[in-house]
């Protein structure tokens, strides 16, 4: 959710710097700030809250220099506040960094540091990586930061300046994204192509453990052992819709490939990895209520729906009190008992879906308290609601949601272990235990959007199917839901997802030798189950895609094709599994022609009964 902008050319430094940190508010922030280099002299602006109090600050003490970089900040380590606010410096003040990403071994890395005499100013993991830069320098700092990266664990896009080196910038991605500029006689960095489009089209993107020396007239980009890499200059022509898209043929696409940054920011500022404590400060709801509460009731429509089937396991399991989950569109209908020791939670990507609104109407008009778990900020279902769980996954314009059902998903994850903690059922280890695998999330996501070209091949094989089963167990069943809802909204194949164990009870009718079932077959608890249920497909000559965690090797024999996805906790795998299912969905829908982000009859948000 993080911006990052810098810059090195004739022009007014700090006005390019704010303009396109401006070009990424869309990105959230709760905090930013610039640093320039004004003839040898470092200088840094900070302020917490929106821009325009950077704005405020920059117009009562200008800033003049030769390069700087800029940051829009989402507190991860630390608390929003101008103090932990980017840009951060080593002990001599030479050196500043701007940081997008979490780095895991921060702890360790600055109990070292502290040994070794350093003292630190801030609450956040990104100092860190400033005094590790400064401990690391001799004689240049290019060879300062190849020395320093391989220490940190986690995910970064770094921009670095010094004062001992001017008119230099430093690069350095390994997960969030991070593009260079190539202008004439100015170079720029950016976490995304909007902020400095308007300077220039000639883009160089950034690899995983790529690190880039850019200069005014010249970038060089090197591999993490100092080993020059050779990169392309994308020239990019773009109109503003375009340029909204990132490259991506459709918004659905650019949207699946958004989830890692997506589910970071949902996180961001909302963990701890020292205590396991989660942070839900959007809440409002105390926790003598929270422990008062003897039942919650989720209500949902669509995508949302099967957010909440998955989130009614998380709770179950990790905070130990019964859920139950209710169509929006059928919620008020039926009359619903509701109490005061019964939570009502809403969940809605833009907040303005017209059935789960009644239902929230409904519930309050009867005294019930009302939690939302919403993206859109300032939407009525947040209005409404005793509070909030924003899930910052940024625009979603696709119409068939995507990133919005896993940050939803991590939301109510977070949830889980927060209510678990709350009640009891929880301890501190298993909150670390827990939040830290939860962390590793996005990376292991990544894995399995760099496998896209085999989920494509899958497409071109089946894209002639004229029905679909998906089948899943326990908490993966609603990822089955979720797989053919997926594939049915974009490609308009018949498509049904179901409980695995409810196949013998009509689905199996329908299996011949035309029909493939998409079967998720986790080693977990269930998953012996599962194989009985593939080998009554195979049986009546269905062909079997099966989903399976990494390693297993069972399922080579048993099924037609096999989709691994990277191991994680049985609690988890929801948001790894559903990846492979959306991008089988999209190259279907792609193959076949039609209009994958309106598809027909459907809209982003319902608005009306």
């Amino acid at each position: 959710m993080c911006g990052i902008v810098g810059y090195i050319g004739k022009k007014n430094v700090s006005g390019v710097l704010f303009e396109g940190l401006k070009r990424l508010e869309y990105r959230g922030y709760d905090s930013a700030g610039i640093a320039v280099v004004d003839n040898g002299v470092m200088h840094i602006r900070r302020s917490l809250g929106k821009l325009r109090f950077l704005e405020e600050l920059l117009n009562k003490e200008p800033l003049k220099g030769d390069y700087g970089i800029g940051h829009t900040r989402w507190a991860t380590h630390g608390k929003p506040s101008e103090e932990n606010a980017h840009p951060h410096r080593d002990c001599t003040g030479n050196i500043v960094v701007v940081h997008n990403g979490i780095i895991e071994n921060y702890l360790e890395l600055k109990h070292e540091l502290l040994a070794s005499g350093h003292t630190f100013q801030t609450e956040t993991d990104t100092e860190i990586i400033a005094h590790l830069i400064e401990s690391n320098y001799t004689d240049s700092l290019e060879k300062a930061v190849l020395r320093s990266l391989p220490r940190l664990k986690g995910v970064y896009a770094l921009a670095i300046i010094s004062t001992k080196e001017p008119l230099k910038m430093i690069a350095a991605r390994f997960g969030p994204p991070l593009i260079l500029g190539v202008g004439k006689g100015e170079s720029f960095i950016a976490s995304d192509i909007p902020a400095i489009l308007h300077h220039t089209k000639n883009m160089i993107f950034l690899n995983d453990g790529e690190i880039a020396i850019v200069d005014q007239s010249s970038i060089t980009v090197k591999d993490l052992q100092g080993n020059k890499v050779t990169k392309e200059i994308t020239p990019i022509s773009w109109d503003p819709i375009m340029a909204e898209k990132g490259g991506y043929k459709h918004f659905m696409l650019k949207e699946i490939h958004e989830q890692p940054r997506a589910i970071r920011d949902t996180l961001y500022g909302r963990i701890s990895l020292d205590s396991g404590s989660v942070y839900l400060n959007d809440i409002k709801i105390s926790e003598d209520e929270f422990r008062r509460f003897k039942k919650i009731n989720i209500v949902a429509c669509g995508t949302s729906l099967h957010a909440a089937h998955v989130g009614k396991f998380l709770l179950e399991e990790l905070a130990r009190i019964p859920v139950e989950v209710d169509y929006g569109s059928e919620f008020r209908y039926r009359d619903p008992i509701i109490t005061p020791d019964i939570l009502h939670v809403f969940i809605s990507q833009s907040g303005e879906t017209a059935d789960t609104l009644a239902g929230l109407r409904e519930a309050k008009s009867k005294g019930a308290s009302s939690l939302a778990i919403c993206n859109v900020v300032g939407s009525m279902l947040t209005r409404e609601s005793n509070g909030t769980i924003y899930i910052h996954a940024g625009p979603e314009i696709g119409v068939a949601s995507t990133k919005a059902f896993t940050t939803q998903i991590a939301a109510l994850y977070l949830f889980a272990l927060y209510l678990g903690k709350l009640r009891g059922f929880l301890t501190e280890q298993e909150m670390i235990d827990h939040s830290t695998e939860l962390i590793r999330i996005p990376a292991k996501m990544e894995e399995i959007l760099r496998k896209e070209h085999e989920i494509e091949g899958l497409a071109k094989k089946f894209y002639t199917a004229k029905d679909f089963l998906f089948l899943g167990r326990g908490i993966n069943y609603p990822i089955a839901l979720e797989g053919a809802l997926k594939l049915k909204e974009i490609s308009y194949i018949h498509a049904e997802g179901y409980p695995a164990g409810e196949m013998k009870h009509g689905p199996i009718a329908l299996i011949d030798e035309n029909l493939p079932v998409v079967a998720i077959a986790i080693k977990d608890k269930v998953y012996e189950k599962i194989l009985s249920n593939l080998a009554e497909v195979k049986a009546r000559s269905g062909i079997v895609i099966a989903l399976t965690n990494e390693g297993n090797r069972d399922l080579d024999a048993r099924a037609d094709h096999v989709i691994h996805v990277p191991e994680t906790t049985p609690h988890l795998y929801p948001l790894l599994l559903i990846l492979p299912l959306q991008l089988l969905a999209y190259h279907i829908a792609l193959k076949l022609g039609c209009d994958v982000d309106q598809p027909r009859n459907l809209a982003k948000s319902v608005t009306v009964e």
